[in-house]
């Protein structure tokens, strides 16, 4: 159950904890932190995707370490055992990459869940929404790397040609064929090398609620054939939407764990 309704938060609120991962292109002029403090569901907790990143990496959203990650999440009062909830009111999806992140550090990923549809469908129903900030106590949380779960440059260097793992890009066919100039400066335009392309948008609804699960298939049988696998890579520009099409593909695939090239094209297309 990686998504869940606004109806369920709604009736589960007071068993959940709930984090705002609100973030949004640079080229966009918004602040996702900024609309966090002016509104926002009750109780949640607002998550930084930059400043929760490894800050000493050149790349945007890398990974930080084990002990990092513990900091982090025990900062936000979060316990092992909690039922987690993540939205975003982005463009992009960016719950999806928190999502990925718990899951990554070895929270039980039955017990994480990203509200389809986000901050926009919530508002559009008229649910309760606040500006007051939640208190926070402080929890010693445990993290676990499942570190088979990301990949880095050299595994997919070596991936080119023995193709042990199919690599899927969540950019658009215009990024990915190399017709569109990259919005990150220093980049070149352009994709891996045998990898395939699924604009994440193709699996969202006008609304940003994920298609059904049947439309999801269809997209993923129409890109890879009939057989659905388990070794399946997500890449994007900077890992943001890749992780959009790792939960999608986890509805349709239960056996599936979500893994990502966490470098993406920020990294594989360097100048």
């Amino acid at each position: 159950m990686s998504l869940v309704s606004t109806d369920w938060v709604e009736k589960n609120i007071k068993n959940l904890k709930i984090i705002d991962c609100s973030w949004h292109m640079p080229n966009v002029n918004r602040n996702g932190h900024n609309e966090y403090l002016e509104s926002h569901i009750e109780n949640s907790i607002f998550f930084d995707l930059d400043k929760n990143s490894d800050l000493k990496s050149d790349l945007p959203h890398m990974l930080v370490n084990n002990n990092e990650w513990e900091k982090i999440v025990s900062k936000m009062g979060i316990d092992n055992k909690d039922k987690i909830v993540v939205y975003d009111n982005s463009d992009v999806l960016s719950s999806c990459r928190c999502w990925y992140n718990f899951i990554y550090f070895g929270h039980d990923s039955k017990l994480v869940h990203v509200l389809d549809g986000g901050l926009r469908k919530w508002k559009s129903e008229g649910k309760k929404i606040t500006s007051k900030i939640p208190k926070v106590k402080y929890t010693k949380y445990v993290a676990r790397e499942f570190k088979n779960l990301v990949k880095d440059k050299s595994q997919i260097n070596n991936n080119i040609k023995k193709q042990e793992f199919k690599i899927i890009d969540a950019r658009s066919r215009e990024r990915f064929e190399g017709k569109a100039k990259e919005p990150r400066k220093g980049l070149r335009s352009g994709s891996i090398p045998n990898s395939i392309c699924i604009p994440f948008q193709e699996i969202i609804n006008e609304d940003h609620t994920f298609k059904d699960k049947k439309e999801i298939l269809k997209i993923f049988k129409n890109t890879l054939g009939q057989e659905i696998t388990t070794n399946i890579v997500f890449s994007c520009g900077s890992g943001v939407t890749a992780s959009v099409l790792a939960l999608a593909y986890s509805l349709i695939n239960n056996k599936y764990m979500p893994t990502i090239y966490d470098g993406s094209w920020a990294e594989y297309g360097k100048n």
